[in-house]
């Protein structure tokens, strides 16, 4: 492949390890399968990644930055009202899901276990919290570290509803309606 600016190819990269993943599953993606899927040496996407899980984590960190931008997204034409604002929040969580497909899933369990992979939930966990918390805090008395600590708890519930959405013993409506209803249970 042609000579392209850094981040146009790191990008270029990220894009085709997703095609792997989709395709192939999470087992066959490796530094040395992206090099030879986009035409580059080795050296090229070591030098991007430096290890599997640095371009797992990037892969991971794509799917959490889109999540949170649909997130700002649907929130920023949010109506006012609480129970307008939970479905908001509930049917992007679930749309996002729904878009990303099986990927998310998949990488996310070949990095369990790694400390990088901790340290990515961590910060997603606090940035989603952030996000709630700022759309939430009008409608709720709590204090700062309760709207949090529920927030967190919401955000709990929703990865679990997913895990059995996926399983279609749950409708995607269905999952919806129970995480909207535990939102505005929770934070009057």
């Amino acid at each position: 492949m042609a000579k392209m600016p850094k981040d146009q190819r790191r990008e270029q990269l990220i894009d085709l390890a997703m095609e792997i993943v989709r395709d192939k599953g999470a087992d066959e993606l490796t530094l040395a399968t992206l090099a030879a899927r986009a035409g580059v040496s080795r050296p090229v996407t070591y030098e991007h990644f430096a290890t599997r899980p640095g371009l797992l984590l990037a892969l991971f960190q794509r799917l959490e930055d889109n999540y949170a931008e649909k997130l700002r997204q649907a929130l920023a034409s949010a109506p006012g009202d609480l129970q307008a604002l939970a479905d908001v929040m509930s049917r992007a969580y679930f749309n996002c899901l729904a878009d990303i497909g099986a990927e998310a899933p998949a990488i996310s369990a070949a990095l369990k276990g790694t400390d990088e992979m901790a340290a990515q939930q961590r910060a997603m966990v606090d940035e989603y919290v952030q996000i709630m918390c700022g759309a939430l805090r009008v409608h709720s008395s709590l204090t700062d570290e309760q709207l949090s600590l529920r927030c967190v708890g919401i955000l709990g519930a929703a990865e679990a509803m997913a895990g059995e959405a996926r399983t279609v013993q749950t409708l995607a409506d269905e999952a919806v309606a129970a995480l909207s209803a535990m939102i505005v249970g929770s934070v009057v």
